[in-house]
């Protein structure tokens, strides 16, 4: 009887190890895919861009972030209409940008794709704090979806191929001062992506 409960015991014991090592193995996986995609993706915007990320004011992150930072370029003070200056960059970047995003090896990889707007923590006359955050949430909103809404509709050849792409994946999110690091580039807007396998690494460690 005592035989017959260890094996018993002892088979479950065993079950139980083989599941957590298909576990562990299936987190490696994804976090190796992740890794992989993420750096390969890297290197192929940095290949592309590297030559105009200074006449730009722009840099792109070790997270595939590209940031464009020029004040001078981008809006006026508190306005949410995109200087020409910065009509300019976004038909040479983005059309460039979205070649790669939808090359075979990224395209299904994808799960979204931003523009985000940042502004700094301040508004002129503004008579309370919360009345600075609304103006500047608001700000940032309006200027994501400019930059949104001016990059979807660039009559450009692979923009107007994956327009449909860009409806299900591309949103503007207005950011107002919530990522404040440096105060001299709060005013920025930045283009983020989000990998399937990134979604899969946070709902592992959920």
């Amino acid at each position: 009887m005592m035989s017959g409960l260890m094996l018993v015991f002892l088979f479950i014991a065993i079950s139980f190890m083989v599941k957590v090592e298909e576990q562990m193995q299936v987190m490696k996986d994804v976090a190796i895919e992740y890794r992989d995609t993420k750096v390969n993706l890297n290197e192929a915007l940095f290949e592309e861009f590297e030559n105009d990320l200074l006449s730009w004011d722009a840099r792109i992150t070790k997270d595939n972030r590209v940031v464009f930072s020029s004040e001078k370029v981008l809006f006026e003070v508190s306005k949410s209409e995109i200087k020409n200056e910065f009509k300019v960059v976004l038909k040479d970047f983005f059309s460039r940008y979205i070649r790669i995003l939808t090359a075979p090896e990224y395209k299904n990889e994808i799960l979204e794709l931003r523009v985000e707007g940042h502004t700094s923590d301040s508004w002129f006359n503004a008579r309370s704090e919360e009345e600075i955050y609304l103006k500047n949430m608001q700000l940032s909103q309006n200027r994501a979806y400019e930059v949104l809404s001016y990059c979807y509709s660039l009559e450009d050849k692979t923009v107007v191929n994956n327009r449909i792409w860009l409806q299900k994946y591309f949103r503007a999110n207005g950011m107002a001062f919530s990522q404040l690091k440096d105060a001299g580039k709060s005013r920025r807007v930045e283009f983020t992506i989000q990998m399937k396998s990134e979604d899969s690494v946070y709902k592992i460690l959920k």
